[in-house]
């Protein structure tokens, strides 16, 4: 029996960006199931005292940079500047934490990172929240209503807590049996260690 991949990420990370838009196409061709894991990356970079670009204009303009080079070389439209940071990000993952619940994750996070990174609509506020969920086939009232409960900021801080103790400290993160591979860049290695897997070649 396979096992899927847990694919660890949260809306506001301008370098998921590159792992959201490319990631079903490549488990697909691989043949290699994943879970979409919303989490809040936040939380555990302000316990860890590590928020990589903050106060850091050097680093953050070569991320935007590196995105732009990276995106075109994966044939991704991107439209940058894009508004940075976001000021709702824990009501995107609340909703991303109920679409994977449901079964529309994927669907959700990629229409909110391609309207931030092409229309250059905010991720996590209107109008890329409404249009975001309806694209995903969702009635946006509904899913905004819980998504603001008490229950869907707890079930994203149970998932926070989850993926820190089993040691992902940034997003995107990918699990294939356990292990782990940080970063848009280990996408590939973290489907091939799955697939192999599945093959019966571990490792």
């Amino acid at each position: 029996m396979t096992a899927p991949v847990d694919f660890w990420f949260s809306i506001g990370s301008p370098y998921t960006f590159l792992a959201v838009m490319r990631l079903p196409e490549i488990a697909e061709r691989a043949g290699v199931e994943v879970r979409w894991r919303p989490f809040d990356v936040q939380a555990i970079q302000a316990e860890a005292n590590d928020s990589p670009f903050a106060d850091k204009p050097l680093k953050a303009t070569y991320m935007w940079r590196d995105i732009e080079r990276r995106a075109a070389r994966f044939g991704l439209p991107v439209r940058l500047p894009v508004p940075y940071p976001l000021a709702n990000l824990a009501l995107a993952n609340c909703v991303a934490v109920l679409a994977a619940r449901e079964g529309w994750c994927p669907a959700y996070a990629i229409a909110t990172y391609r309207r931030w990174f092409v229309d250059r609509e905010p991720a996590g506020s209107e109008p890329n929240l409404s249009a975001s969920i309806k694209e995903a086939g969702q009635d946006p009232a509904r899913v905004l209503e819980q998504a603001s409960a008490r229950a869907a900021a707890e079930a994203l801080k149970a998932a926070t807590s989850e993926a820190t103790t089993i040691g992902i400290f940034g997003t995107p993160s990918f699990v294939a049996d356990g292990e782990l591979f940080w970063g848009h860049d280990r996408l590939e290695d973290a489907i091939e260690w799955q697939h192999n897997l599945d093959q019966g070649n571990p490792g």
